[in-house]
């Protein structure tokens, strides 16, 4: 279980990003949304171990964690998505998933991994991870490499991020997938309604503070009410 307690995070010219963020995450799909700027993708770089909060303590399985960096976490557990994956030229992609899987990876099991995330594996198993690959295969590419891990938790920051309509609609199948089949938990960052559809529970971040949050069934109604009500009054 992860556990947030008091979470706050400044910059330069103490402006503040978070403010007292108290959070327990133990649902196997959570789901952060709320409008651009609100501190969603600070809060998923604090818990991943990118940033670290200059108020309050992060606890993984009873382990303070608050001060440990983002290979130290991925070590307790901890995957992190970013929002552009990075491309490795000369890196093949089963190369990738062997890094990500902790062994030398044949093509029988990196063909396995790829098919997981919709990708036909011989098209794939021996790309370079270079601009030769779409924005779409690469994050589909970065979430066979996280399913590789088996982690306990799974962070992705805004997947749907630059990529196109179809490739939207296969990294939906994905997840629900992934889903259904991981032993961990999931935690995403999005706007996406067919996203936040699928999770377990609902946190919405605003003015860098805990807005609301709850089931899927008690948020996403009202979200989505809320949501037609301002794109009305910006028709009228």
């Amino acid at each position: 279980m992860l556990k947030l307690e008091h979470i706050g995070y400044e910059v330069e010219g103490n402006k503040e990003i978070l403010h007292d963020i108290n959070l327990e995450l133990n649902d196997r799909f959570v789901a952060i949304t709320g409008p651009n700027g609100g501190g969603k993708s600070t809060l998923a770089k604090i818990i991943a171990g990118i940033l670290t909060p200059t108020e309050g303590r992060i606890w993984l399985d009873g382990e303070d964690i608050t001060h440990l960096n983002i290979t130290e976490r991925a070590r307790r557990g901890i995957s992190y998505a970013f929002q552009q994956p990075v491309r490795f030229k000369g890196l093949r992609v089963r190369d990738l998933l062997g890094l990500a899987a902790g062994k030398t990876t044949g093509v029988t099991a990196a063909c396995d991994m790829l098919s997981e995330v919709g990708l036909c594996a011989r098209d794939y198993v021996d790309r370079e991870l270079n601009d030769s690959l779409s924005g779409g295969e690469m994050k589909r590419i970065e979430i066979a490499m996280v399913l590789a891990r088996g982690t306990k938790l799974s962070i992705f920051d805004e997947p749907e991020a630059g990529i196109d309509l179809w490739s939207f609609q296969n990294l939906i199948r994905v997840f629900e997938k992934m889903y259904e089949q991981t032993k961990g938990s999931i935690l995403i960052i999005s706007h996406q309604e067919r996203i936040l559809n699928i999770a377990d529970r609902i946190i919405m971040i605003a003015d860098g503070q805990v807005e609301r949050m709850g089931t899927r069934d008690e948020i996403l109604p009202a979200l989505l009410s809320s949501t037609c009500k301002v794109l009305t009054d910006k028709m009228e």
